[in-house]
C-alpha cells in the first residue's frame, strides 16, 4: 500500500538523527561549534604551550638566581629576616634540604615537562622539583648557592605562577560560550524553522481540500517570498475549487434533468416491458455514472465531527436490505470516529455499490468494524472473485476497472477512487485484500474520535 500507513520504517541509525529542519540545521551548527571549539584548544595547546614554558622558565630561573644572590651577598645576621621578607612580600620561601624530606611530584602533563625542561636548561641537569615539600603545596626548585656546594636549598613559588588555571575552571568558561553560542543558533533556526512549519500546515489544510488562513507575509526576505507564492496559490485554488463547484452543479442539474424526462418517455411509450426495462436500467446506469462524476469532484467542505458507526452503519445497510440485498453487520457499540457524515456514507454506499455489482445475486456481505491501534477499521467483505494482487493499488485510481477478474463493464471506475479519496482526506487509509476463504475485503480505517486508547476485544 502507498501513503503514509504503509511507508517504509527508518532504520534504527536513523531514528536517533533528528527528522525535522531545525533540529538538523541547530545539531549541524552545534556539532561545527564543538569540533571548532576543539581544534581551537589543540591548536593552542600545541603552539602555546613551548613559547610559554620558555618564557616562565625564564622567570623561574631569573627569581632562583636572584634568590641565590641575595642569600649569598646577605650578612650571614641578616638572612632570616631577608628569608622572612621574601616570604611576606613575594610568596617565596625557602628552606634547606634534608634526605628525609617529604616530596611529592609534580602533575605528569606536557606542559609541566616542557616547563622543567626549559628550567633545567637554565639552572643545570641537577635540578629537582617537587609539587609539595612537607606538605606544603607549591612549585618547588631545588639550587645550591655554589654548585661546589654539597648543601642544597629548597625555594617554593606560589603554584598558580607558573600553572595554568585548572581544567575544571577552562572548560566552566568553554560550557558558557557554547551555551551562549547554542542559544543564539537556535534562535537563528527558530526564526527560520517558524515558517516553515506555518507553511506545512498550510499545505496540510490544502490537502485536505480546505482553505488555509493567509500566511503573514513577513521575515527574512526568502521566507516571505514563499509565503507569499503561498497565499496566491491557495488563493488560485479557492477559485478554482468555487469554479468547479459551479460547474458540477451545472453538469449535474443540466444532463439529470433531460434524462429524468427521457425515463418518463421510456416508461409512457408503450414499448414492451422487457425493452422498456433494459432502457430504463441503461438510464439509470447513466445517473448513475453522473452521480460517480459529481461525487468524486465534490469537496466536503463541513468539518469533521465525532460519529457513532453503529446508527450510521446500521442506517446505510438498512437501505440495501429494503431492495433484497442481504448484509451482515458487526458493529461494537463503542465505535466512534471523526469524520464528516455525508462524505462516510457516501464512501460505504460506493463499497456496497461496488460488491453488489461484482458479487453473486446470492451472496451475503459482511460488514464489520474492529479497533487497529488508534483507529477503527471498516471492512466489508463480498463473495465475489477478488482481485489479483498486483493490480490492488491500480483499483484505487480513477477510472480504473478490471474486467477480466470482475466480470462487468458498467460504471464509471470512480468508486474505489471515492472511498480512497474520502478515507486520505480524514487522515485515514484505504486497503483491498482478497479473502483467505474467497471474495474480496475492502476496508476504511479511520481515526477514532476519543482521545483514549481503544483496547481490542
Amino acid at each position: 500500500m502507498t501513503g503514509p500507513a504503509m511507508a517504509k520504517p527508518p532504520a534504527p541509525s536513523s531514528r536517533l538523527l533528528p527528522r525535522t529542519l531545525l533540529w538538523q540545521t541547530f545539531a549541524l551548527l552545534a556539532l561545527m561549534l564543538v569540533l571548532a571549539f576543539v581544534a581551537w584548544s589543540q591548536m593552542v595547546r600545541h603552539f602555546e604551550q613551548a613559547p610559554r614554558a620558555r618564557d616562565l622558565a625564564q622567570t623561574v630561573s631569573s627569581i632562583v638566581n636572584l634568590t641565590r644572590t641575595a642569600l649569598i651577598n646577605a650578612d650571614a645576621g641578616r638572612r632570616l629576616e631577608l628569608l622572612i621578607d621574601m616570604t611576606a612580600l613575594e610568596g617565596i620561601r625557602v628552606y634547606p634540604s634534608d634526605p628525609a624530606d617529604r616530596l611529592e611530584a609534580l602533575p605528569d602533563t606536557r606542559a609541566m615537562h616542557l616547563l622543567t625542561s626549559e628550567i633545567r636548561r637554565h639552572l643545570g641537569p641537577q635540578t629537582r622539583f617537587a609539587g609539595s615539600w612537607e606538605e606544603l603545596q607549591g612549585f618547588w626548585i631545588s639550587f645550591r648557592l655554589d654548585p661546589a656546594d654539597r648543601e642544597e636549598y629548597w625555594v617554593m613559588l606560589p603554584r598558580e605562577r607558573v600553572q595554568r588555571p585548572q581544567a575544571l575552571e577552562w572548560l566552566g568558561w568553554a560550557a558558557a560560550i557554547m551555551l551562549l553560542s547554542l542559544v543564539g543558533a537556535y534562535l537563528i533556526v527558530f526564526r527560520i524553522g517558524r515558517p516553515l512549519r506555518r507553511i506545512a500546515q498550510a499545505a496540510q489544510v490544502v490537502g485536505q481540500g480546505r482553505h488555509p488562513a493567509p500566511l503573514p507575509e513577513q521575515g527574512p526576505g526568502e521566507i516571505a517570498e514563499v509565503a507569499t507564492a503561498f497565499n496566491q496559490m491557495a488563493g488560485d485554488l479557492a477559485r478554482l475549487e468555487s469554479d468547479r463547484a459551479v460547474i458540477l452543479a451545472g453538469v449535474s442539474h443540466d444532463l439529470r434533468t433531460p434524462l429524468a424526462r427521457l425515463r418518463l418517455g421510456v416508461e409512457m411509450s408503450g414499448a414492451p416491458d422487457d425493452d422498456v426495462r433494459a432502457m430504463v436500467s441503461d438510464i439509470e446506469e447513466m445517473d448513475r455514472v453522473i452521480g460517480q462524476f459529481v461525487d468524486y469532484g465534490r469537496n466536503d467542505l463541513s468539518p469533521p465531527e465525532a460519529v457513532a458507526l453503529p446508527a450510521l452503519i446500521e442506517d446505510v445497510a438498512a437501505s440495501y436490505r429494503l431492495h433484497g440485498l442481504a448484509i451482515e453487520c458487526t458493529v461494537p457499540p463503542e465505535a466512534e470516529v471523526r469524520v464528516r457524515p455525508l462524505s462516510l456514507r457516501r464512501a460505504l454506499r460506493n463499497l456496497i455499490d461496488n460488491a453488489e455489482r461484482y458479487g453473486p445475486v446470492t451472496q451475503t456481505l459482511q460488514l464489520s468494524v474492529q479497533p487497529q491501534g488508534g483507529m477503527w477499521q471498516i471492512a466489508l467483505r463480498d463473495e465475489g472473485p477478488g482481485i489479483p494482487e498486483t493490480e490492488m493499488e491500480n483499483m484505487k485510481r480513477p477510472f480504473a476497472r478490471l474486467d477480466a477478474a470482475r466480470g462487468n463493464t458498467q460504471g464509471a471506475g470512480l468508486g474505489l477512487a471515492i472511498v480512497d479519496r474520502v478515507a486520505r482526506a480524514h487522515d485515514g487509509r484505504f486497503e483491498l485484500a482478497n479473502h483467505p476463504q474467497g471474495g474480496l475485503v475492502a476496508s476504511i480505517t479511520l481515526p477514532s474520535a476519543t482521545a483514549k486508547p481503544i483496547q481490542s476485544g
